[in-house]
């Protein structure tokens, strides 16, 4: 059995530079390894209403943009301000809190989207 030594395992941090990527070894400011892609899709856009685990609140969930993380935020930010409440874009979805469905799905769709309602 072949021993590992210190030297064969990734630098993590560096005080030179911070956080480093274990993947391609550089800062992860500069990572070129986790370029985040467009999540691929059947090119719809859902809007799904859920209460459950949210201690009773309602909460709207738009899964299915084909946008980065950086553009994602961007859309949530703008749509949060449309409807006047708080929200989230995190992992490729977005959460905007209160029942804000057709406001939302409106939207969407003035924005060149495929939206539309899923669930019951």
């Amino acid at each position: 059995m072949k021993k590992t030594s210190s030297n064969d395992a990734p630098v993590v941090y560096s005080s030179e530079f911070g956080r480093m990527c274990p993947g391609c070894g550089k800062p992860a400011k500069s990572c070129i390894c986790k370029k985040s892609a467009a999540p691929a899709g059947d090119g719809t856009v859902r809007l799904r209403r859920e209460t459950k685990g949210r201690g009773g609140k309602t909460v709207i969930v738009i899964t299915g943009l084909p946008l980065d993380a950086a553009a994602l935020t961007a859309l949530a930010a703008e749509l949060k301000k449309r409807c006047g409440c708080g929200g989230t874009a995190k992992d490729g979805v977005i959460e905007i809190q209160g029942d804000h469905a057709e406001v939302l799905l409106a939207e969407l769709l003035k924005r060149g989207y495929k939206a539309k309602r899923a669930g019951g």
